[in-house]
């Protein structure tokens, strides 16, 4: 595998694991009957049309036939983006429902 291979194999990864992150962030909101975009608004207000979320949102199911996302869980994969911005709306909404 040459240079360029490599790199592509490394941002498609990239890619495929920063889609997962935006998937289980959806979803944790729809299990806590949040809305995603409105959540994802207050943390990047200039990023209103995100199309990575909104195929998320798609591909999320009713919080009823969802298995747990614990919130732990969800702040160590934004915090394994760097998603820091996303992570501190995450736990204001955290402590508001304790």
């Amino acid at each position: 595998m040459d240079q360029k291979d490599l790199q592509d194999k490394i941002i498609a990864n990239y890619q495929r694991d920063e889609k997962m992150m935006i998937l289980v962030f959806a979803q944790w909101c729809i299990n806590r009957d949040l809305n995603p975009e409105e959540v994802y608004l207050r943390a990047y207000p200039a990023q209103s049309k995100n199309p990575a979320l909104k195929e998320a949102i798609e591909l999320t199911v009713p919080k009823e036939e969802a298995g747990e996302i614990r919130n732990e869980t969800l702040l160590g994969v934004l915090s394994l983006f760097g998603n820091d911005d996303l992570a501190f709306v995450v736990s204001e909404e955290m402590q508001k429902r304790k």
